[in-house]
């Protein structure tokens, strides 16, 4: 295995870096007043500004590999990229690279008909748009796809939707377009893995409520933020089923592979990005007589934070180069692992970073608090760690038949 990153991914991290350093960090208090002023629910001026500024310079739709739609990167050279992006939780929007957009948009891009891509895909690639992925119910245990209650039934033309999402990320934002969501068109079906289907929903479809916001630990995440949302007889056409009746268990696994490992690499620079700030508070703060960063236990735990950072990114290196070199079903055990081991060694990382910083750790003067509180969120998003636990023990013990 060859990790060393190619000539043409240093070119872009160079080029990534030096955009955060002159146009994101420097906007990170704009951020926050922006989101404050006015309708928070309204897109953030200095984020549209910054984003044709990254069309300008090169750094727009990153994510999306082997397609004529994207940058042309594989898995193992994006995830360098993403990492930088993930030093601030905002900025992925700036490169049209953030979630549920960019799993949407390889959706569409590898299952969607030309007149679904015309229609849908363009003006998402093009950043004109936003999307969200209905998956996630109240009603049932979410972690296993299998339980979805929502129906998707076939009648003439169209198809008739009836059911509850939840966690529904994008839904409150009012650039957010349409829906792919998640139902069953035949829940009879012995095969509890055919049962589910994929249908793309326009946002302005009769019958679609959210009910309410959801907080995350008390943060909105506006604009974008996450909903419940009820769908009652909502009838769209037939032609917008994605791939075929019985597919979406398919579609979700394709989808979501790629997702985690973008997920777990901006994981690994929110760490970067919390061990940064947790050096430079504890040189900077005195007590006992001496600087923090001279007490042991705040030695150690920058010792192990740096540890723990860089074999997280060993993983999920492995990870997506088997993902490029063998495909997403054979490095089914590799990112069901990183999905685990990154979110909580960022949790960790955070969490100390947080401790070094007193009381204004779990301010939100150091937006650290609001790490700790999304890293903490992938634990159970895209499959909680149990799910994955289970899998990996599983394979693991298929070695021993």
């Amino acid at each position: 295995m060859d990790f060393d990153y190619s000539d043409k991914v240093k070119a872009l991290q160079e080029k990534l870096s030096r955009f955060m350093d002159e146009n994101v960090y420097p906007n990170e208090e704009t951020y926050t007043r922006q989101v404050g002023e006015g309708d928070r629910w309204a897109p953030v001026p200095i984020v549209e500004e910054l984003k044709q500024k990254a069309k300008d310079a090169g750094l727009w739709n990153l994510f999306l590999p082997a397609s004529e739609h994207g940058a042309g990167l594989t898995n193992l050279e994006y995830a360098p990229l993403c990492e930088i992006m993930g030093r601030v939780s905002w900025s992925p929007e700036v490169f049209n690279c953030s979630a549920p957009d960019t799993g949407n948009m390889e959706v569409l891009d590898k299952y969607g008909t030309a007149e679904q891509k015309k229609q849908w895909l363009t003006p998402l690639l093009d950043g004109k748009i936003r999307s969200c992925f209905a998956m996630t119910e109240p009603a049932v245990a979410s972690s296993d796809a299998t339980n979805i209650e929502s129906r998707i039934e076939r009648d003439g033309d169209h198809y008739v939707i009836n059911g509850t999402k939840w966690w529904s990320s994008g839904a409150p934002d009012p650039r957010c377009k349409l829906f792919i969501f998640m139902g069953k068109t035949d829940p009879n079906n012995p095969d509890r893995y055919r049962q589910q289907s994929m249908i793309i929903v326009p946002r302005d479809t009769k019958g679609i409520t959210i009910k309410r916001w959801l907080p995350v630990f008390g943060y909105d995440d506006a604009p974008h933020g996450h909903a419940e949302v009820a769908f009652e007889n909502v009838r769209v056409p037939k032609e917008n089923l994605l791939l075929g009746e019985g597919r979406g268990f398919e579609i979700a696994q394709g989808r979501l592979g790629p997702g985690r490992i973008h997920h777990c690499m901006r994981s690994i620079g929110a760490a970067e990005r919390a061990l940064e700030k947790m050096c430079k508070r504890a040189k900077s703060r005195v007590a006992f007589g001496r600087p923090v960063a001279e007490q042991t236990v705040t030695l150690e735990r920058i010792a192990e934070a740096r540890i723990a950072i860089e074999q997280a990114r060993l993983l999920v290196l492995k990870a997506a180069w088997m993902m490029d070199k063998v495909g997403n079903k054979a490095a089914k055990a590799e990112i069901a692992m990183i999905k685990v081991a990154a979110p909580n060694m960022a949790c960790k990382v955070i969490d100390w970073a947080i401790q070094v910083h007193g009381a204004g750790g779990v301010s939100d003067d150091f937006g650290l608090a609001n790490s700790y509180a999304h890293q903490r969120t992938l634990r159970l998003a895209d499959g909680p760690d149990e799910v994955h636990r289970n899998q990996i023990g599983r394979l693991e013990l298929r070695k021993y038949n």
